[in-house]
């Protein structure tokens, strides 16, 4: 038994350390990076989704914090973003414990690639005084964004992070405060989780939060150093071979 157990749980700590580097300096692409390996190994999507979700209860706690710290916070989007995010992630985990979420995921992928698009347009031609316009629109996006990060196993990052940047809202407080806001969102997921499917697979957990714990105040750190035209670019850049790599696998 400790000879399956001890190389998968280095494995999924591995898998943790790199998926939270990449959403902590990003915002984006736990989910994404982490429950797509989980499918690849054979887990079914729910259990896959719920193991991530648990384990970033814990990660996007310390990556929260982390980011509080280094000051990449706006009190507003938290505010505006919260609420909506944990109904959407709620309605998500119980449908994706009774109902196949797949279907969903071909436009969504074609949604981002047009946000990845235009968060690098943006990069080299950045617009001023639109961001604001944007922040009406966050309880609806936050309410967007937790459905589908539940029903695909990741996507908050992507579709919050990637919408507001790509309308203009400044990337260190963008991620920092998605980053945070994230926490209650998996919270709430990963509670509906349990009491829908009972228990997890533990190793995968464990590897997960481990790994997870131990890169995210590194990412909050790199969100801080980075700067904002290379940051764009990068995300950009990230989004757009995201959903290219999505589309490739649903049509072909």
């Amino acid at each position: 038994m400790e000879n399956i157990f001890v190389p998968r749980l280095a494995l999924f700590f591995l898998v943790g350390f790199l998926a939270q580097i990449i959403d902590g300096a990003l915002g984006m692409a736990y989910g994404v990076s982490a429950n797509s390996f989980l499918l690849g190994f054979g887990l079914p999507p729910a259990l896959a989704s719920a193991s991530v979700h648990t384990a970033e209860v814990f990660t996007t706690a310390i990556s929260g914090f982390s980011h509080w710290r280094f000051g990449n916070i706006d009190k507003q989007i938290i505010k505006r973003l919260a609420f909506t995010g944990v109904i959407g992630g709620v309605i998500g985990a119980y449908l994706l414990s009774n109902i196949d979420g797949s279907a969903v995921k071909p436009w969504v992928a074609v949604y981002l690639l047009a946000m990845g698009i235009r968060i690098l347009v943006k990069a080299f031609r950045p617009v001023n005084g639109v961001a604001r316009a944007m922040r009406k629109q966050l309880p609806l996006l936050g309410l967007f964004g937790g459905l589908l990060d539940a029903v695909g196993g990741g996507g908050w990052g992507p579709v919050v992070t990637t919408s507001m940047l790509a309308n203009g809202e400044p990337p260190r407080q963008t991620i920092g405060s998605v980053n945070l806001t994230e926490f209650f969102v998996t919270l709430a997921e990963a509670i509906t989780f349990l009491l829908t499917l009972g228990l997890l697979d533990w190793p995968v957990v464990i590897g997960l939060i481990v790994g997870g714990a131990i890169a995210a105040p590194l990412g909050a750190l790199l969100t801080k150093k980075i700067p904002t035209k290379i940051m764009l670019i990068v995300v950009g850049l990230l989004v757009i071979g995201l959903q290219i790599r999505t589309l490739v696998q649903v049509w072909f």
